[in-house]
């Protein structure tokens, strides 16, 4: 049984929590959901969802919790929106704390403030999604000679969902809609490190 945990700190924590178990119940799979605070309750996970909020917040809990050193040293794998992209990154606009898993570089409040918020409908891979874009970032650079990095969305000509590895870095707020699909995504590529 894979174990999913839902970083606890800020944002849409209930919300990612609620749709998490709906993609576990479409998978049919044996897992569990739960959030998380600390680096022993961390360590007990096999994927991590971290929602949005203030990344600047985040980002200093994480470090001063040691959260970041478990992710790594462990290599769970992670799904950041919104203020979770900010924090995957290596590079941002601002200096703060970051995990710094992933080799992009990440633009803060890129579509505006709170006021400009906004809903799109949008492609992710193949498939029709809507976008909730709330004061979202975009990506700026990645480090295209990375074999294991794949765009999985853009909005215009912005990146707005970006994938290394196993770790997925968005800019929108799935589960704020019903659509379990990118939830199922994720945990897909958590079930491959588990195997």
């Amino acid at each position: 049984m894979i174990v999913i945990g839902i970083l606890d700190l800020q944002g849409a924590v209930s919300e990612h929590y609620d749709i998490t178990k709906k993609a576990i119940e479409n998978l049919n799979i044996e897992a569990e959901v739960k959030p998380v605070r600390y680096k022993d309750e961390i360590k007990e996970c096999n994927g991590i969802i971290i929602s949005g909020g203030e990344s600047t917040v985040i980002g200093k809990i994480i470090y001063e919790r040691e959260i970041d050193k478990v992710i790594k040293e462990n290599q769970i794998p992670v799904f950041g929106t919104c203020a979770g992209m900010v924090l995957l990154a290596k590079k941002t606009d601002f200096n703060q704390n970051l995990l710094e898993i992933m080799d992009i570089e990440v633009l803060r409040n890129a579509y505006g403030r709170q006021v400009d918020s906004f809903e799109s409908e949008i492609q992710f891979l193949d498939r029709n999604f809507l976008g909730v874009f709330i004061r979202a970032p975009s990506l700026k650079t990645y480090d295209s000679s990375k074999r294991d990095i794949k765009i999985l969305s853009k909005l215009d000509s912005k990146i707005i969902a970006i994938q290394q590895g196993h770790n997925i870095a968005i800019s929108f707020h799935p589960e704020l809609t019903e659509d379990t699909f990118i939830h199922e995504y994720f945990i897909k590529e958590v079930l491959k490190c588990v195997e």
